[in-house]
């Protein structure tokens, strides 16, 4: 029974990827019709329509979309169970789906991502570039990279990687200096208009520490303007609204173009983790393992 109802379960999975009971049933070496039944089977036993059927089209129900996902990850972890068996490290296939900051995924991730499908061509992505902190298990990603993120606790149900790490500079506009002159020590932050990070009512603080290696400290500073956007935080710094603390590979163009100074350049900032976070599993998918050692080899120096 149990090998009859995968049976079922693969000719789901295939109709659906060839995107027809025709094209499904041969892939498996089907009929059409037999294809149809065996679909027909899986939902009367799951007591849910996985497939919405036309004449003409097929299209997933909202159950379907969950279970042919659901699906794709028992088929990744079987492969990643043989290639263990078999002393192979495991062929990168399926669909990876990430989610990630805007700013560092467009000019980190991006081009990592470029590689990595061009090494590997059975595998697809999809992205999600966002500076808000979605949830991995329930928005169905397989990886989240974040900044400056805790590392996850056991309690949380996900793994962290931490896989570069970034200086932070606070930086401002040349115009927002010779306006309001620039600080000479941490104190004098307190005057000045701070561009801080905000995301679900969580406002950044900076901590701060002299050069010389002495204790850390909660900066002070005023905050008229908070964003939920990396991004825009350098931009809002560009146009002179403020000073930002900023990761420098965010900042590193503006500062050699002169949009953008260093505000007090022997105040150390402390450094900003780049984290990999994905859901805890026995085993890995091999297409996030060998994505997270490329973020790892690629970014980690």
């Amino acid at each position: 029974m149990l090998r009859a109802n995968l049976n079922e379960i693969l000719v789901f999975l295939s109709v659906v990827d060839e995107g027809s009971f025709i094209a499904g049933g041969q892939a498996m070496g089907l009929t059409r019709s037999a294809a149809g039944k065996a679909v027909s089977r899986l939902e009367d036993r799951l007591g849910v329509r996985l497939l919405n059927r036309t004449t003409r089209t097929l299209s997933l129900t909202d159950e379907g979309r969950v279970f042919h996902e659901r699906g794709l990850q028992i088929l990744s972890a079987v492969d990643e169970a043989e290639a263990s068996v078999a002393g192979r490290s495991g062929t990168p296939r399926g669909v990876l789906r990430l989610t990630v900051p805007d700013a560092f995924g467009r000019l980190v991730v991006l081009p990592l991502l470029q590689k990595y499908l061009a090494a590997w061509p059975d595998l697809q992505a999809e992205v999600s570039f966002t500076d808000r902190v979605a949830d991995i298990v329930e928005d169905g990603f397989d990886l989240a990279v974040r900044i400056g993120a805790q590392e996850a606790s056991a309690d949380t149900g996900l793994v962290s990687r931490v896989v570069a790490k970034y200086k932070a500079l606070l930086c401002a506009s040349p115009a927002y200096i010779a306006g309001r002159g620039a600080p000479q020590d941490i104190d004098a932050l307190a005057a000045h208009d701070c561009l801080f990070f905000s995301s679900r009512n969580q406002k950044q603080s900076w901590r701060l520490r002299s050069g010389d290696g002495g204790a850390w400290v909660k900066a002070p500073g005023r905050s008229r303007l908070r964003l939920d956007s990396a991004e825009a935080l350098r931009d809002a710094a560009v146009a002179g609204m403020g000073i930002a603390l900023l990761p420098d590979f965010l900042v590193a163009d503006d500062l050699a173009a002169g949009r953008l100074q260093q505000v007090l350049p022997g105040i150390d900032a402390g450094e900003v983790k780049i984290l990999a976070l994905y859901p805890t599993r026995r085993l890995l998918e091999p297409r996030v393992r060998r994505f997270i050692d490329l973020m790892v080899e690629e970014l980690g120096d």
